[in-house]
């Protein structure tokens, strides 16, 4: 399996015969060079959408229609566009399963916020979420923009993820202190990888205390476009 932080909240995950976009945010992320974005994206297999703030689905559209590949996400969202946008899309729901190849996707709850601009104002995108990877022997959680939430009790009970991909950049989700807290109390984490931090300066910019709170875990701070291999 190979984990590659595009930046932000941004991954591309190679995994069994799969390669995941997961909130792929090229056009204006300002830690991802533009001399990158082929790369970042080559080979996809799908589009996984978390939630619709700019940061996360800016290129969703774009993309589907330049590779040709699906975007996974709520089902209501899948379905509008589908039908308005005219491309390829899997809709499912909270507790649901998709299989895509070798990979199960298991859609689970986040606390957080959905809504995109419009001429009329901000409008819902259905509501964040977040995903439970299974492939190669592991569970892989990303965690979306979220909050700590008592949600994570039964998701970690019932899925038992050894990876967990967090957003712990504070103000928005998470900080790190929090992101610690979380995988302390809920989860049985091998190896914890921070996200949505290190962007803009309202981010915390070091997971320090992720690393601190977390002995005996195996936090990696990633780098962008350099492939983690577990």
């Amino acid at each position: 399996m190979k984990i590659t932080w595009l930046g932000h909240g941004s991954f591309r995950i190679e995994i069994e015969d799969q390669t995941l976009l997961v909130d792929p945010w090229l056009t204006g992320n300002p830690m991802l060079p533009e001399e990158s974005h082929e790369a970042a994206v080559a080979g996809g297999t799908h589009l996984i959408l978390t939630h619709t703030h700019f940061d996360h689905v800016a290129d969703m559209l774009p993309l589907a229609r330049r590779l040709k590949i699906p975007v996974v996400g709520q089902y209501d969202l899948m379905a509008y566009w589908q039908e308005h946008e005219h491309i390829s899309t899997l809709g499912f729901n909270k507790g649901g399963t998709v299989v895509l190849g070798g990979v199960a996707l298991s859609m689970v709850p986040a606390s957080h916020s959905s809504t995109f601009p419009t001429p009329e104002g901000l409008r819902p995108g259905g509501t964040e979420v977040g995903y439970m990877i299974r492939g190669q022997g592991h569970t892989v959680y990303i965690s979306g923009d979220t909050a700590i939430m008592a949600d994570m009790e039964w998701m970690a009970e019932h899925y038992k993820p050894d990876i967990g991909i967090l957003s712990a950049g504070g103000h928005f989700t998470m900080d790190m202190k929090g992101a610690a807290y979380a995988a302390n109390r809920y989860f049985d984490f091998d190896t914890v990888i921070p996200c949505h931090y290190r962007t803009f300066p309202i981010l915390e910019q070091s997971a320090g205390d992720l690393k601190a709170g977390l002995p005996g875990v195996r936090v990696i701070e990633p780098e962008v476009m350099q492939a983690i291999e577990i």
